[in-house]
């Protein structure tokens, strides 16, 4: 069957699925609209959590980065895993326990501020809405690619599916859908990975067949033949360190407790029964998770020899433009993919122009600059089964999985906002009297909000999209997660210090992303060049949020320190928390 239609009919019968879950699963209650009744079973929420976590950004992006930046991008998954295991063994059980609808319930009931409360909503929104447009990047590529059409309509096309299951459904209709999509998704990911892996080094696991020998015969390690290849165009070896280690630490730390600050990851945690479900339901996400983390190296170096084998198929011999394959002409139609010919000899010259050690190279054989002006790194995942050749029924499956990580997200960080908004700030702080029927709608038309306000900054992201997810990251980190901790662990912090903590953490990091990414990431409105020479002590945008933890902790401390503490059965709450036993309904006051 062709391509193109084999993809259509295996993309809409999941699309089918998805949408058949969202209405049987319909929220009918504020109760199934934010915590799906907390009545979900621990393996259920341990899969919805592990496909709400893989993101576009772990799916279609991850692999990409490790695929061109090599050892430095290892960083993404020590942050990622690591922030994980903080976040289940930190804070679910206590969060869980406290028995809350949102965070910012549990930040204005702890610091007993209806500001601390309104801060923590503004938090969580910068965050969340940053971390959307990384979403909606990866829906665009996916849907571009499957459409056939540039990014910007794939990227509408997607914003209407999320649109529809999102809205109605609620988190009792994400949680399914997203059990669903865990299925599709790791699928996906995990077939093409072995079939690529035996064709190359002959070892159909891809996490032995890294570090395996090609299966040619010549006995030369994988790595060590992508080092090669890469090294005879002028590009950095690939399991060689580029980055300097004070910026790998700072982006590793923040991708750490950024993840154990994430609202809408958080949140999963309020829908089991009790407090113990909550750490079964970490442990079985764990498992799931690493699943796709300890397979991506293999798919990202893999991906990148294939790619530079199809590019230049011996050493020094440039393909032909005429004879480029099916593949590479498909992903010229989405935009992501741009080839010039600077010299017009019809062949394409994919090296590192940048590298002065190479132009001598480049001169005598008649190069007049990289003409692969365009490698998208967020199509890595999604061509690399057309990339190995692999059957059509693994290339539709992957394009299913693309969509399915991509919209899993979206979903779930849309109804974080949602109820920042119509739950702590509508009902907990300005209409408190409103019925339960006005507050499930007006939650509705948040998340509506939301879907337009991201799909507008999707169409103009930031970076690639797991770039786009780290700085949001970051604003997690420097504003939200110092809060929890504290709130949990720290009996003597006050609102005070809270409100001024989060304040600093968050301001200060955004502004450090903004001054190089641009204000409201309008590339034209940054001050300094993104660059590693401009950066302060060569911290870049997206690590910086750990520092911006560091200011939050210290400013809240420094501030609790000179302020009245916190009444007496504030402080028993908090001794209280800190017993992770107890099976309290989540409840919203």
């Amino acid at each position: 069957m062709e391509l193109k239609t084999l993809t259509t009919i295996v993309v809409f019968a999941t699309f089918a699925l998805y949408i058949g879950i969202a209405i049987w699963a319909r929220a009918r209650s504020t109760s199934d609209f934010y915590v799906a009744g907390s009545g979900v079973h621990p393996v259920a929420n341990g899969m919805a959590t592990a496909a709400d976590w893989m993101s576009a950004a772990s799916f279609i992006s991850m692999a990409g980065l490790i695929a061109f930046q090599g050892y430095d991008a290892s960083v993404y998954l020590m942050g990622w895993t690591g922030g994980f295991v903080l976040l289940a063994l930190c804070l679910a059980p206590y969060l869980r326990k406290f028995g809350k609808f949102t965070v910012p319930e549990f930040i204005g009931d702890r610091f007993y501020s209806k500001t601390a409360r309104i801060v923590a909503v503004i938090c969580l929104i910068v965050a969340s809405i940053t971390y959307v447009i990384g979403q909606m990047k990866g829906i665009g590529v996916a849907f571009s690619r499957f459409l056939e059409v540039d990014y910007n309509t794939g990227l509408y096309a997607g914003m209407g599916i999320v649109f529809f299951y999102a809205v109605l459904g609620g988190m009792k209709g994400i949680t399914y859908t997203q059990i669903a999509q865990y299925c599709v998704l790791i699928f996906a990911y995990t077939v093409p990975a072995i079939f690529i892996s035996l064709s190359i080094t002959g070892n159909p696991v891809p996490q032995f067949g890294l570090g395996s020998t090609l299966a040619d015969g010549s006995g030369t390690y994988m790595l060590d033949k992508l080092d090669s290849v890469l090294k005879d165009l002028g590009f950095a070896e690939y399991t060689v360190q580029k980055g300097s280690t004070l910026n790998m630490f700072f982006l590793t730390l923040s991708l750490m407790i950024g993840t154990a600050g994430l609202p809408h990851v958080i949140i999963r945690f309020f829908t089991v029964p009790k407090v113990a479900d909550a750490r079964k339901s970490a442990f079985y996400a764990l498992l799931f998770i690493a699943v796709l983390y300890t397979t991506a190296p293999a798919v990202g170096s893999m991906a990148r020899l294939k790619l530079m084998q199809t590019i230049n198929p011996e050493s020094g011999q440039a393909l032909e433009y005429a004879e480029r394959p099916t593949w590479f002409k498909n992903w010229e139609k989405t935009g992501l993919l741009e080839f010039e010919d600077k010299n017009s000899d019809g062949r394409i010259q994919y090296y590192n122009d940048q590298n002065p050690d190479f132009a001598a190279f480049a001169a005598q054989a008649g190069w007049k600059g990289n003409e692969m002006i365009k490698v998208d790194r967020d199509i890595m995942v999604l061509a690399n089964p057309e990339i190995a050749k692999l059957p059509n029924w693994v290339i539709a499956l992957v394009a299913a999985g693309g969509i399915a990580a991509a919209l899993s997200t979206a979903a779930g960080l849309l109804l974080a906002i949602a109820s920042a908004i119509s739950h702590d700030l509508l009902k907990g702080v300005f209409m408190p009297k409103i019925s339960e029927r006005r507050e499930l709608m007006a939650g509705r038309i948040a998340m509506a909000g939301a879907v337009l306000v991201a799909g507008w900054l999707g169409i103009n992201p930031p970076g690639f999209a797991a770039q786009v997810v780290a700085l949001a990251f970051g604003l997690a980190a420097s504003s939200i997660f110092p809060a929890l901790m504290m709130g949990i662990f720290n009996k003597r912090m006050n609102k005070q210090g809270a409100i001024a903590g989060m304040l600093v953490g968050l301001f200060s990091t955004l502004l450090y992303i903004f001054w190089f990414k641009g204000f409201f990431f309008v590339a034209d409105w940054a001050v300094a060049e993104n660059t590693s020479d401009n950066w302060l002590l060569g911290i870049s945008p997206e690590a910086f949020g750990a520092v911006g933890a560091l200011l939050n902790f210290s400013s809240a401390y420094v501030i609790s320190k000179f302020t009245t503490p916190p009444p007496e059965d504030i402080q028993h709450l908090v001794e209280n928390i800190r017993v992770p036993r107890g099976s309290g309904l989540a409840s919203s006051h």
